[in-house]
């Protein structure tokens, strides 16, 4: 069983896990995004995200819904007009058992707002950031949300350990 679990260390160490899909992670502690893609960090952006630590939620999601220039239902609002608070991008994923419409990525009419916890949950970034991500960012994608003090690289390598974990159980 050692020589078992060595070899698989060896290969490991050599042919990484295949991830075959971006991977967002959203550091609540430093309020950034980044997207990995092929085993290297593509895009970072910063980002608002919610007012108390509880309102967005942690852990790892699947992307379900995207939408171009999003209609808000809250205040009856359509997509495309300067006082939709969404932007013109919606990146949705299923926290806490959702269907991708209530928690996600999203734009904002107000860009000052981007580097603060100011959300009712979602992710706030500036338009032209949440349109370049929308373009990159396949439906079924993961969303790792942490609140880690930790570097975007430490992050995606204990990602990719997990994954290993995962597999081999």
């Amino acid at each position: 069983m050692a020589r078992v679990l060595t070899i698989i260390l060896f290969l490991s160490l050599i042919f990484p896990p295949q991830v075959d899909q971006p991977l967002i992670i959203v550091n609540k502690a430093t309020n950034e995004l980044a997207m990995f893609n092929e085993h290297k960090e593509q895009l970072r952006f910063p980002v608002a995200t919610g007012k108390t630590e509880a309102l967005t939620p942690e852990g790892l999601f699947t992307v379900l819904v995207k939408a171009e220039d999003p209609y808000y239902r809250k205040l009856d609002t359509p997509g495309g007009d300067p006082r939709n608070p969404l932007g013109s991008r919606w990146i949705g994923f299923d926290a806490k058992g959702t269907d991708g419409r209530i928690y996600g990525i999203h734009g904002t009419n107000r860009p000052e707002s981007i580097g603060s916890m100011v959300s009712q949950g979602c992710i706030r970034m500036l338009n032209q950031d949440v349109e370049a991500l929308f373009e990159r960012v396949p439906k079924g994608v993961k969303v790792w949300v942490v609140n880690e003090e930790q570097s975007f690289e430490s992050l995606y390598n204990q990602y990719l350990k997990n994954a290993w974990s995962e597999m081999l159980e």
